[in-house]
């Protein structure tokens, strides 16, 4: 039978682009999380911000709660709908809508995909500098409700950093229009970066006004070998010294493993324990000689055992994608993820504690480890035995994160580096934030969304 409420919400909004069908609940339910059976009440498809605002309306009034829905890549459960919730999808509303090239802001709608917007900065000379594999199919709403950082925060910083303006549609169906572009606004809370990282709970992004940067420099991609976990922050504090480091990035054994056995090509003819990926800006003769100078000290030092320089656009694509893979190659195995983060003068002591307390509590499972070193932020992937029940499985890792947030808490950490708390993560919350944040949290909440229909369960339970 169809259910009344959607009746109505069509009658609300003649307009608004509905499904029912169940492959399409099944499909706009879920993350890539997929532990979750997706259950939503429908789907809906706004065009644009005056949809969005009726439908939260009628959201409101049916008391029906909405999951907000971009790319739907996150691995925190944050964009899942299983409980009878509308999920509010994005992707209609997927243009650019103006570019002013004096203050360099590019304004577009939320369900635009981030390769899009890379392309679109392109068009007009200039980068929008944030990047992570899954570029082709996140969407930049998503990367703000996340605050996702990628593969070159060392350089340029989170979304946040760019992010000039938003519109915000709240709980109550109000549009809010936050920061507008402006550069200096010491008029107040700055709400803008409130609804960033926010997970959907504290409105709906229905407008982004990006800040642009200047054309990256010519730069060279490195791929180094590493004998040793100990070496790595040696080398990564070798390299900033002596280069202009846009990215740092290192992955295991294992992880090259799975790469590899998902097609990319070895890089050496022998294994190693560990490996970087750098990418650094080269100018010249006097770059080369950096470069070359760095690689020979590391070497000396006794903390790289091989390297691999990228001769050509084509051989660093090749570098990057040994990074780049990692994720798609895992997705087979039923991966748990963990996205953790400290600040770089702890890595050392907290990747010690980590691995001996992974190597303890995992005997038996496969973990693969990469990571943004240079900004703090490790991706530990533990994968599933084929002959091991999910659920036992998820147990047993959950388990295992009680004890990792614990040590992240010992040492200053977050659970959650850059993917949000979402449902996966909502348990240790307590390990990052102290129980008067949470409080605040909570308030900021109440006061945007009175009723509590955006995004419930997520981040924290009301």
């Amino acid at each position: 039978m169809p259910d009344a409420r959607i009746a109505r919400l069509q009658a609300a909004v003649p307009t608004l682009q509905l499904r029912t069908d169940p492959a399409d609940l099944a499909h706009y339910g879920v993350d890539w999380t997929r532990r979750w059976t997706p259950a939503p009440l429908a789907v809906a498809l706004p065009a644009d911000i005056a949809e969005v605002q009726a439908t939260v309306r009628w959201a409101r009034a049916e008391g029906v709660a909405i999951v907000p829905s971009g790319g739907r890549t996150g691995l925190s459960g944050g964009a899942v709908a299983a409980n009878g919730e509308l999920v509010l999808s994005l992707q209609r509303m997927n243009r650019v809508l103006g570019f002013d090239p004096v203050d360099r802001i590019l304004t577009v709608q939320p369900g635009i995909a981030l390769e899009a917007v890379q392309e679109a900065a392109r068009g007009h000379g200039l980068a929008y500098p944030v990047d992570f594999a899954a570029r082709g199919s996140c969407t930049i709403g998503g990367n703000i409700a996340t605050n996702a950082g990628g593969i070159r925060v060392l350089r340029y910083g989170n979304t946040r950093e760019w992010i000039a303006g938003l519109k915000l549609v709240t709980g109550t169906g109000e549009l809010l229009d936050l920061g507008r572009g402006l550069v200096k606004n010491s008029s107040g809370y700055d709400l803008r970066h409130l609804a960033i990282a926010s997970e959907g709970t504290l409105g709906i992004i229905v407008e982004a006004s990006l800040k642009l940067a200047a054309p990256p420099p010519a730069t060279r991609t490195l791929l180094l070998a590493l004998p040793s976990f100990e070496g790595l922050m040696q080398v990564f504090q070798a390299l900033r010294a002596r280069l202009a480091l846009e990215a740092f990035e290192f992955f295991t054994d294992r992880a090259l493993h799975h790469v590899v056995a998902h097609g990319a090509q070895a890089p050496f003819d022998a294994p190693h324990p560990f490996y970087v990926v750098a990418e650094f800006a080269c100018e010249g003769e006097a770059g080369e000689v950096a470069m070359l100078s760095a690689f020979e000290h590391c070497v000396e030092q006794g903390w790289v055992e091989d390297g691999v320089i990228g001769q050509s656009d084509a051989q660093a694509t090749q570098l990057w994608r040994l990074r780049e893979g990692i994720t798609e190659s895992l997705a087979p195995h039923v991966p748990y993820k963990n996205d953790v983060s400290v600040r770089i003068s702890a890595m050392p002591a907290f990747l010690e504690a980590a691995q001996a307390l992974l190597a303890r509590e995992y005997p038996q499972f496969d973990v693969v480890w990469f990571g943004h070193i240079g900004d703090g932020n490790l991706h530990i992937n533990v994968l599933k035995p084929a002959d091991l029940a999910n659920d036992a499985f998820v147990a047993q890792c959950e388990r295992v994160t009680k004890l990792l947030a614990a040590t992240l808490q010992a040492h200053g950490g977050s659970i959650s580096a850059e993917h949000g708390i979402g449902l996966v993560k909502k348990p240790y919350l307590d390990s990052t934030r102290s129980a008067a944040e949470i409080a605040v949290m909570r308030g900021i909440r109440r006061a945007l969304d009175p009723d509590g229909i955006l995004n419930p369960g997520k981040l924290f339970d009301a």
